[in-house]
């Protein structure tokens, strides 16, 4: 065996024991059976009880909530600390030229599962909402790559060089008041095309059409694009 084979032969084997490791402490961390005879993911998860709703058609791209969202959890108007997402494309047209996105608060959450430290975790004080403890986190980044939504909805904080992610308020207050399920989301309060929505009802878990939903009255007045001259 040459000296290159033999280098990735190690290294191969190196990888494979510390993920076998790693494996068995994430599942003691996320709550798996651990046993002599094998290792298993428990079959269900405590729901959360909220979830955020958005209309990307009512969104108008001001990005007003990234802003309350950055000035509720750091007390300064960053986008890049937001953790509700709002991406626009020159490219498209309307409605598809702005998209929101938020998390998911999934029923089963990969990022937890996912966390070697603990830091990504179920909130079961609060409503068991899918959170990231910054005390905990290493900044590792393995939420974020573990997120199976595009864009990932666990965002890294540049500042803290830790990851973080939608705790629907939890740990920040809006105007004073207490967020959380039973509380106020800061972005739902500041949105002004009120194209975000809180439910304690999951929404449908399959694609986006359960997080992404009509939240337009008869008042609301969508004009088609295709209407208007094309100016040369």
């Amino acid at each position: 065996m040459d000296d290159l084979s033999r280098r990735n032969f190690l290294k191969g084997a190196g990888v494979a024991a510390g993920a076998a490791a790693s494996g068995a402490a994430l599942m003691s961390l996320t709550g798996c059976e651990v046993t002599e005879e094998g290792s298993k993911f428990p079959l269900t998860f405590p729901e959360s009880e909220g979830y955020l709703l958005v209309d990307h058609v009512k969104c108008a791209g001001c990005l007003t909530c990234m802003m309350a969202c950055s000035l509720a959890h750091y007390g300064v108007a960053n986008p890049s600390l937001s953790r509700i997402q709002i991406v626009q494309n020159c490219f498209e047209v309307f409605p598809n030229d702005v998209r929101q996105f938020q998390c998911r608060q999934c029923e089963f959450p990969v990022c937890v599962m996912a966390c070697p430290s603990g830091a990504c975790h179920i909130d079961e004080d609060h409503g068991n909402v899918r959170v990231i403890d910054p005390d905990l986190c290493t900044g590792c980044g393995t939420c974020i790559n573990a997120c199976p939504q595009t864009p990932h909805r666990t965002i890294w904080n540049p500042e803290t060089e830790l990851s973080s992610k939608c705790d629907l308020c939890i740990n920040a207050k809006y105007l004073g008041e207490e967020g959380g399920p039973g509380g106020r989301q800061a972005c739902v309060s500041v949105c002004p095309m009120f194209a975000i929505q809180f439910t304690s009802t999951m929404p449908d878990q399959k694609g986006d059409a359960g997080y992404d939903v009509n939240l337009r009255n008869d008042a609301t007045v969508l004009c088609n694009v295709h209407d208007f001259p094309v100016v040369r």
